[in-house]
């Protein structure tokens, strides 16, 4: 149901075109990850649970492989970790992606957010404002958080 990525990448980027070396798909998928891996560290904790989460929206929602995510996590860490921006990356996501698509990182960016039971401030900021530099409407936004937390809290119970 959710992969739609994963065919948006095949189709747009099954030629395997290269920009500078590195394939959009590849930046497109990056990009994704940086963004989990900053939600996943905005409450000034990166918890198991989260990067759990982290890996498991990777392999569900671009169908990636245990490998294939192992080092597509560790290079989105080092991004993160020399990144004074988020803007270079939500650009790329919402000058390639429609807004189907980017409404599905929102929502596994909720996904990280929620992994732990508990929104922090700083998690809900960082969504916020991915959301609005990829152009997402808040009416989108909130829609997808409470779903989101709805379904945590009837998986919690």
């Amino acid at each position: 149901m959710l992969r739609a990525l994963t065919a948006f990448f095949d189709q747009a980027f099954g030629s395997g075109g290269e920009a500078g070396g590195v394939s959009r798909e590849h930046q497109l998928r990056l990009a994704t990850a940086v963004l989990l891996i900053e939600v996943a560290r905005a409450d000034f904790a990166e918890d198991d649970i989260e990067i759990d989460v982290v890996a498991e929206l990777l392999e569900s929602h671009l169908g990636m492989s245990g490998e294939e995510i192992v080092g597509l996590v560790d290079e989105a860490q080092r991004h993160a970790d020399h990144s004074a921006s988020l803007q270079s990356f939500t650009r790329h996501l919402h000058e390639e992606l429609d807004v189907d698509e980017k409404l599905k990182i929102i929502e596994m960016l909720w996904r990280v957010a929620l992994a732990d039971q508990t929104l922090d401030k700083h998690e809900d900021h960082l969504i916020r404002k991915v959301a609005g530099l990829m152009y997402i409407s808040h009416s989108d936004l909130i829609r997808i958080r409470n779903r989101v937390r709805n379904q945590a809290t009837d998986r919690s119970h």
